[in-house]
């Protein structure tokens, strides 16, 4: 029997779980990643059910480890992690009330009305973040005033990865990030806030343990050794939130560097050493003991790309991955400032730094001479301009970073890192490995004492590209941010009538 010597991460992404096995110095063995459904059953709305990730993990755990040499007895330790705010509902008899609302979902925009109306300063106080559509907190206060039925059966409340979890080890904790990320817990202490829960009437018994993302919660049992391919017994590792653990992942340990995500939703971390609550900011503790990371976020970025290929690019039974190539030959052939043509990339509202749920996407300035070249190169500049909106407010705050480290699926494209370089005025660089199932493996190494301790593990992380910004293109950059925001201004009130007017009908 071969001797433990890999890590297993599993992150479950907004459209698919993936695993990654890796050894202790970062080195990739083997990866797999399966498909994960989404509904929205009414405008707005974004579900998914959680037996669909169970399922996933059961198709991409044993592909991974059969690339990795398909011994279950060489993995040391699993490690998880999800998006924030997705929460699973149990009732007394454990089976799950009804599908996760995710974190993109906006259905509870009159319920984050009512509680800033009621509570916003006292809110920011003790959970450090204000109140959004994003967030659990007012998801679930609209799941008592529209599904009371549903609210009154609630036995246990997981978020999402510790529900993925608790499949695997039968057991019922959850990390501190992810607490905080529920907008339940008192920020201040790392528990469970009386105050916050009361203001929706949850009940405080359902609520998990809250354990350090580093804990060890369990092993693996038998019956999930059998759905999985893994080795009962295996140490399993707590684990915390997507964001938390990229960031981790990609190396934001210390002063200097930030990371930006360029994932289904985009994102702009830096680490501090104390939270700065900030009702335009997000505040999470970091895996890093002792710290936060401090986060501003656009909603759409890698799922506005995809949107653009399947909607414009895309013919029945083409590759995606082949698209996507083309897509950049044509944006590369583009000039920097796509001929004065812009891109809005709310899609699905925005957060940082507006929080207006009602915020709509645009083409602005097509002309005769743009061509499918120009709305992809709008595209990236228009995200990457959008990201400058949430940069922004970090600097303001005395906040931000000379470098960024890029994690998610829109890293690929070296286009997109060089534009988000010049369009930030901030040097960009690559990991070997940029995504949450990697960062999940290193705390997974972090748990059983593979590494000394978090920090340590930056030692695994190897950067391959770096995209240092050009003066020029920067200073261009500098004067479309301006148009940029000149434009969403003039536009939002007009979003505002366009939402109006659909719920008329």
């Amino acid at each position: 029997m071969a001797a433990p010597d890999l890590l297993l991460g599993i992150d479950l992404g907004a459209g698919s779980l993936k695993a990654s096995l890796i050894t202790v110095d970062g080195t990739l063995v083997g990866e797999a990643s399966h498909a994960v459904a989404t509904s929205a059953p009414n405008p707005g709305w974004s579900e998914q059910d959680p037996w669909d990730w169970w399922r996933a993990a059961c198709a991409a755990v044993p592909a991974a480890l059969a690339r990795a040499g398909g011994e279950p007895s060489r993995v040391a330790a699993i490690s998880f992690s999800a998006g924030a705010h997705t929460q699973v509902l149990e009732d007394a008899d454990g089976r799950v009330i009804r599908p996760a609302i995710l974190w993109n979902d906006q259905r509870s925009g009159a319920q984050t009305r009512a509680l800033r109306d009621r509570a916003d300063d006292r809110i920011l106080a003790i959970g450090f973040n204000r109140a959004n559509p994003t967030w659990t907190l007012p998801q679930m206060l609209w799941l008592k005033e529209m599904e009371p039925a549903a609210f009154a059966r609630v036995h246990r409340l997981y978020v999402a990865k510790d529900w993925l979890r608790s499949r695997f080890t039968g057991g019922f904790e959850t990390d501190v990030v992810d607490a905080v990320g529920t907008l339940m817990a008192d920020a201040r202490t790392g528990q469970w806030s009386e105050e916050l829960c009361a203001l929706i009437g949850w009940p405080m018994a359902s609520l998990p343990p809250i354990v350090q993302p580093r804990d060890r919660v369990g092993t693996v049992t038998e019956e999930a050794a059998r759905a999985t391919g893994l080795a009962a017994g295996t140490p399993v590792i707590c684990g915390t939130s997507d964001t938390a653990i990229e960031t981790f992942g990609a190396g934001m340990m210390r002063p200097g560097i930030g990371v930006a995500k360029l994932a289904t939703a985009a994102t702009v971390s830096v680490l501090s050493p104390h939270a700065v609550p900030h009702k335009e900011m997000i505040n999470y503790p970091h895996v890093i003991p002792d710290h936060w990371y401090v986060i501003t976020a656009t909603n759409s970025c890698a799922s506005a790309h995809k949107w653009l290929r399947d909607t414009f690019f895309r013919r029945e039974g083409e590759d995606g991955s082949a698209v996507f190539d083309e897509m950049e030959r044509l944006a590369n052939a583009v000039p920097a400032g796509s001929d004065g043509l812009f891109f809005h990339p709310y899609l699905n509202g925005e957060r940082s730094p507006h929080w207006d749920p009602l915020l709509r996407a645009d083409f602005v300035g097509i002309g005769f001479q743009h061509g499918p070249g120009h709305f992809v190169r709008a595209l990236y500049e228009g995200v990457s301009y959008s990201l400058r909106d949430c940069l922004e407010v970090l600097r303001a705050n005395g906040l931000g970073f000379t470098t960024a480290r890029l994690t998610g699926g829109g890293a690929k494209s070296a286009l997109w890192r060089q534009i988000l370089a010049d369009t930030l005025d901030v040097t960009v660089e690559l990991p070997a490995v940029a995504d949450a199932s990697f960062g999940a493996a290193l705390l997974a190494g972090v748990g059983i004492g593979a590494f000394a301790d978090e920090a340590a593990a930056e030692a695994a992380i190897r950067v391959v590209a770096t995209h240092r910004p050009d003066p020029e293109r920067a200073a261009r950059a500098a004067r479309g941010f301006a148009l940029y925001r000149e434009i969403q201004a003039a536009l939002a009130p007009i979003n505002h009538r366009i939402h109006a007017h659909l719920m008329e009908r």
